[in-house]
């Protein structure tokens, strides 16, 4: 037994050496390619998944009934599911991101010196990016897009219960991108369910320069530790709203019912709801009718239960993400307790205040600590498309060196040029 392990581990190792030779390979190809066939490989990409996607849907369709089998959660199963509208999305991705002006080769802050020489820095892409994910086979068009239009190469590991699906569109991307004469090495699958694949591309170093995975706190915590090559993570989503005693009521009513409703299972969902003492016993006696009336199972603080009623919170609920119909709400005494509670419990994603105090809405925007603080607008705004990004492969809650939605500046970085005319240092 123990021989045969030693073997399917060697037969990873092997498959994943090779698929980080081919990604750098393919990495140099494209820092040769030009704008324009890119832009053509996605419009390719983007036909071929229109074509197949009756293939796609039955792929899909396989997924959901082998999770059901094995009782995903409904968050999970959503994120999971394609629809034709959702393919539709996606191929709309597609074009979008073609129409993205390309970062490649921008100049920024391009300076003269007292002595003539002309320096700044030009964008440049980031290499050969791994990229670990769960559920969402949308990610999978929205990685290999962003990956390609800043002329990376991508490999991408997506979770065992979107296999099939995942496969399918893979399939699409390498076709897209052979039809428009770019190498289909450009964004490969790891087409095993194996964890020791994981392993294998986060310790990649020679062929792999940056590791995105985006998922559960168990996938963060394994990549952040086990990783020998730099990680951009994607954490939970513990979004909050706080409702200002400065606040327009029927505005808040609005805002905190779209951004726990809108869609339950995105990382943007609110999952906690503060609210000033000042004004919660008449804001939210018909707020939590409202979420009760949609489905959702309301929790609360002592004082939430006072009010109405709800279920009592634990400690528990102030740190779980739920991606479900589940709201936990908490009474504060002010802005102050509501910014503590925010940078004590969230996850650094997403926050927002609602006021029409100025002076409360400069403060929050400037003590709570998250990758976006909102003003007047729902959570479930974080998200590339919305930003204006395109698609996104993921919202960093790291601080370097990206934050916030990862979008094509995001997957670049930036080298020194040095423009001279014969100089010569003194």
């Amino acid at each position: 037994m123990t021989s045969e392990v030693q073997r399917e581990d060697s037969d990873i190792a092997t498959r994943m050496t090779l698929l980080g030779q081919q990604a750098r390979r393919a990495s140099s190809l494209l820092r040769s390619s030009t704008t324009q066939q890119r832009n053509e490989a996605l419009a390719a990409m983007a036909r071929e998944l229109s074509t197949q996607r009756e293939a796609v849907l039955e792929a899909n369709a396989r997924d959901m009934a082998r999770g059901k089998t094995e009782g995903l959660s409904e968050a999970l199963m959503d994120r999971l599911l394609l629809t034709p509208e959702r393919i539709d999305a996606m191929i709309s991705g597609l074009d979008t991101v073609a129409s993205l002006p390309d970062p490649i080769g921008g100049i920024d802050d391009l300076r003269t010196q007292a002595n003539g020489l002309r320096i700044g820095r030009m964008r440049t892409p980031l290499g050969v990016i791994g990229i670990i994910y769960e559920s969402r086979p949308n990610v999978t068009v929205d990685a290999a897009a962003l990956c390609l239009k800043a002329g990376n190469a991508a490999i991408l590991r997506g979770g065992s219960e979107a296999f099939e699906s995942n496969c399918a569109i893979a399939r699409c991307i390498a076709s897209g991108l052979e039809r428009a004469g770019l190498p289909s090495h450009a964004v490969q699958l790891v087409e095993t369910t194996d964890r020791a694949a994981v392993g294998a591309l986060i310790t990649a170093n020679e062929y792999v320069d940056v590791i995105i995975p985006r998922g559960g706190k168990s996938l963060i915590k394994r990549i952040s530790e086990e990783a020998s090559i730099p990680v951009i993570k994607h954490l939970e989503g513990l979004c909050h709203i706080f409702v200002d005693r400065h606040a327009s009521l029927d505005m808040a009513f609005d805002i905190a019912f779209n951004a726990k409703c809108f869609r339950y299972g995105i990382c943007g969902a609110m999952e906690t709801l503060l609210v000033d003492q000042a004004v919660a016993e008449t804001f939210l006696p018909p707020m939590i009718a409202r979420f009760k009336d949609a489905g959702v199972t309301v929790c609360g603080c002592d004082r939430v239960q006072a009010l109405t009623e709800v279920e009592p919170a634990t400690e528990e609920d102030w740190q779980t993400e739920y991606l479900g119909p589940y709201l936990s709400i908490r009474v504060v005494d002010d802005m102050h307790a509501a910014i503590e509670h925010i940078n004590h419990y969230g996850s650094h994603h997403t926050d927002a205040i609602v006021s029409d105090h100025f002076g409360h809405t400069q403060r929050f925007l400037a003590e709570v600590d998250s990758s976006s603080v909102m003003v007047n607008a729902p959570t479930c705004f974080a998200d590339g498309a919305q930003y204006g990004l395109g698609a996104e492969i993921g919202i960093s809650t790291d601080k370097l060196h990206v934050r916030g939605p990862v979008g094509l500046e995001g997957l670049t970085t930036r080298k020194y040029i040095v423009l001279g005319d014969g100089h010569v240092r003194t």
